[in-house]
Parts: C-alpha cells; structure tokens; sequence
C-alpha cells in the first residue's frame, strides 16, 4: 500500500499544507516560507506589543523627549522620578485599590451567576431549560446603551429595598452579573461534560449541590479560567458605567480618574499613571493563559 491508504493502514498521521513536504525540501521554496514567517512574527509583535512597549518607554521619559521625537528611545536619558510623581499625584494606590476591589467583586459575581445558570441549564434541565436559555439568549441582542437609563435609575432606587447604591461598589457588582454571555459560554462547556459521569453520581445519591461541587466543578477549570480572564479584564478596563455611578473621587477606579485628571497634569507624568495601570491586567492574562489555552481540566476527570 502506498499513499494516504498506507498512512492511515500504518498508524501515522499525515500533515496536509498550503506547501507540501516535496516543496519544502526545496531551498528557495524552503527560505521563503521561512522569510513569510518571520514577516509576519515581526508584524504580530509589533501590532500587539508595539502600543505597550511604546507606553512603557514614554512612562520614563521626559515629556519634550516625547513630543519630540516619540519613536526614539530615550535620547536625552531615562527619567525615573515619573513613576513616583505619577504615584503620588493620581493617588494610585488608592484608585488601584478601588479599581482591584471592583475588579475582584465583579468577577466573584460574574462566576457565580455563570457557573450557577450554566449548571441549570445544561446539567439539571429542568422542564423550562429551553425557554429560559432562549430568554437568556435574547438579551444578548439588546444593545448595552439602551438598558444604561433604567439600569441606572434601578441602581438609584433599588425596588423593594428603596435603597440607593450610587457611590458603593455594589452598584458595579450586581449589574456586573447580569452577563449572558458567559452563562451561555459556561452552559456550552458543560454540554461537553460526559453524561455518564453525571449518572453515576445520582446513582450513588449524589444531590444537585454534591453533583455540581464534586463532579461539575472539578471537571471545569478551563471554562472557569476563561470566564475569570474575561470578567477580570472587563471590569478592569470598565468606564463609563463606573463614571455613572461612582461620583465620588474616593471610590473612583483607575479608569475613571485618570482621564478626570489628565488636563491637570504634564504628559510625562500621565503616561507613567497609564502604564502603571496596565501592569495588572497583563499579570492576570499571564497567569491565567494555561487555564485559557489548554483543556488540562478535564483530563483527569473521567477514569476508568
């Protein structure tokens, strides 16, 4: 045998691309598509790293130097002291922590809502799990701008409740919920899970609370990675909801008091503010890239 029929009769698999493994063996073939790599390797980090690197040099650079000559580094010397004026001028760790306990409580709300709507939508199917899922679904075709007056006018006035969360974090929190998308995203994952699994454990009498915490739960790591990058950075990056309903400077994120203040301060110091607030973020996408790219949660939950 020979061919495709022999790869597939001897085990092998059989990589197919725009070039063939005849053509590469070729060296001008073999150099180009070498030459078409690292064009486009160079042009991906200069698209994607280019605006950060080019923040972080102008964060320690003199505000002359930048206007001047913005692409060149450092020509007249690197100057630390933006950091520290950028510091103590914004109140940074101040915002910073604002904008951290925004962050951390938004994703806290947003994983719980997910993972507990998916759940019922894909595990425990109750009689209404279409018409709910549909009804989620649909939400997603209502644009943003239009639920911000009555969302906000909730906010003033919480029903029921006749309470206003206007400047408490609460008011960032709870809307901060009501997120389709990652319901939707987690229920998807967990019509992947194995049905059996799920069986098995009601058989041993394992109720909904047991099944979703010991079986669910440790089988969706990847989704709950993916969910926690996406609220984290959202709710980081958030603005002007947080600049509806956090007035007071006190409880302002980054987000918000940053451009509030950026026609009070020189450039230099203000980019230095910029790049200080992007270093979270980026911390929390490397940190969390393994649980987004890979599926290593679930390897080791079905055995046997």
């Amino acid at each position: 045998m020979s061919g495709p029929t022999a790869g597939r009769a001897t085990g092998q698999t059989i990589d197919r691309g725009i070039v063939s493994d005849a053509d590469l063996r070729r060296p001008g073939v073999r150099r180009g598509v070498r030459a078409v790599h690292a064009a486009l390797l160079v042009a991906l980090v200069v698209v994607g790293l280019g605006p950060i690197l080019w923040l972080a040099k102008a964060a320690v650079t003199p505000t002359q130097d930048t206007l001047r000559a913005p692409i060149e580094v450092f020509p007249n010397g690197i100057d630390w002291a933006n950091l520290a004026e950028a510091w103590t001028r914004f109140d940074i760790d101040l915002h910073f922590f604002n904008t951290l306990w925004l962050a951390l409580g938004s994703w806290a709300v947003q994983l719980l809502v997910a993972v507990t709507g998916g759940y019922v939508l894909s595990v425990l199917r109750p009689a209404y799990a279409r018409v709910l899922g549909a009804l989620v679904l649909s939400t997603l075709f209502v644009p943003a701008v239009v639920l911000l007056v009555p969302l906000y006018l909730t906010v003033l006035d919480v029903p029921v409740a006749n309470v206003s969360l206007i400047n408490t974090f609460w008011a960032v929190w709870l809307p901060a919920g009501a997120n389709a998308f990652n319901v939707l995203l987690v229920a998807r994952f967990f019509d992947g899970l194995p049905r059996e699994v799920f069986e098995a454990a009601k058989v041993d009498g394992a109720g909904p609370f047991r099944l979703g915490w010991s079986i669910v739960l440790p089988m969706s790591r990847p989704i709950i990675g993916v969910v926690s990058v996406f609220a984290f950075i959202t709710a980081w990056k958030d603005f002007l909801w947080p600049l509806l309903v956090l007035r007071d400077p006190a409880v302002q994120p980054l987000s918000v008091r940053l451009p509030a203040l950026q026609d009070y301060v020189e450039l230099d110091v203000l980019l230095a503010a910029l790049a200080i607030s992007t270093v979270i973020p980026i911390a929390i996408f490397l940190v969390f890239q393994r649980l987004f790219l890979s599926g290593a949660g679930l390897s080791g939950a079905v055995k046997g």
